[in-house]
């Protein structure tokens, strides 16, 4: 196991460099210029030169570069050109509250989807097998933003339940939970529809196996078939999606974020782009790539413990 961590921690160096390189060029490769945008439509070529000097754009994209890899090097992400402070200081904060919320979906479509994907291939082709796989296909079709919105409309304006925006403070205080849930909701119910219909078909496929015909015959429990023979194996795919569901979770929040007014990284990371402040969108990106590599790092050991009878060699 410790040398597969070590290969693994070893191929995530050129996988961040490759990553660092592609959202530099993404980002120079945009048209506009961020010291004139900066600078403002009246500003004179003599004061955005002198801008652009100031925030080291007049340099080559090669030194531009090279100073970004020595920066993160050492945890230093830049200076934002918009507000002049440590991109690293910015992102911080807002990178707990996306990474919170995200947590908080994953584990709720985790407690919905895999009980309600087990349910159905254990009652297939009955009415709760359509019943579920109905809102799985809801999920699946609605739009965030118009889920969100009609959720902030019922039970935050009419029924007046929950907080309709913002992020009132941590989930672990009671008004913090409160404006959790609306937003966690809308963000994970296509997480949801994802994993159960994938538990769904994964359970099937294994509940058809020789061996648990052979368990069957036994005169094992249909409980004892399922839980203890069955999931071992038709869990593996499920993990390894809600893995990635985790990582998509924390990239694709932006939409949800803007709906409910959160102070989330996606949001700020789309508010850099308009005004091409460079270094907060190559700091947000690396971010979010380190974390979805280690999310499949973390997926992958899980496995191990899921089936004994993978081993890393």
């Amino acid at each position: 196991m410790m040398q597969f961590l070590v290969k693994r921690l070893i191929l995530l160096i050129p996988i961040l460099l490759g990553v660092a390189l592609f959202s530099f060029m993404i980002m120079h490769l945009i048209p506009g210029d961020p010291a004139q945008i900066l600078s403002g439509m009246r500003a004179s070529e003599s004061d955005i030169a002198a801008l652009r000097a100031r925030l080291g754009l007049d340099q080559p994209l090669h030194i531009q570069f090279l100073d970004f890899l020595k920066g993160i090097f050492v945890g230093d992400l830049g200076t934002s050109l918009r507000t002049r402070q440590p991109v690293l200081d910015e992102i911080k904060q807002r990178y707990m509250a996306t990474a919170s919320l995200a947590l908080m979906a994953i584990i709720f479509s985790v407690m919905v989807s895999i009980p309600m994907g087990i349910f159905a291939a254990t009652k297939q082709y009955s009415i709760w097998d359509s019943v579920s796989m109905f809102f799985a296909i809801f999920g699946l079709s609605a739009p965030g933003f118009w889920l969100g919105l009609m959720l902030m409309y019922y039970l935050a304006y009419r029924i007046q339940l929950f907080p309709p925006s913002g992020m009132a403070g941590p989930f672990w205080t009671w008004e913090g939970l409160k404006s959790f849930i609306l937003p966690t909701i809308t963000l994970s119910i296509a997480s949801i529809a994802v994993l159960a219909r994938l538990t769904r078909s994964s359970v099937l496929e294994v509940l058809r196996q020789d061996y648990i015909k052979t368990a069957r015959s036994k005169g094992l429990s249909e409980r004892v078939v399922l839980f203890r023979h069955a999931l071992k194996n038709a869990l593996i795919p499920v993990v390894t999606l809600a893995g990635i569901q985790l990582g998509y979770l924390l990239g694709g929040a932006v939409v949800v974020e803007t709906v409910f007014a959160w102070p989330g990284l996606g949001r700020y990371v789309v508010t850099a782009i308009h005004f091409r402040d460079i270094p907060v969108v190559q700091g947000g990106i690396m971010l979010f790539a380190l974390t979805f590599v280690l999310i499949n790092l973390i997926v992958d050991i899980m496995y191990a413990f899921i089936d004994p009878r993978i081993r890393y060699e």
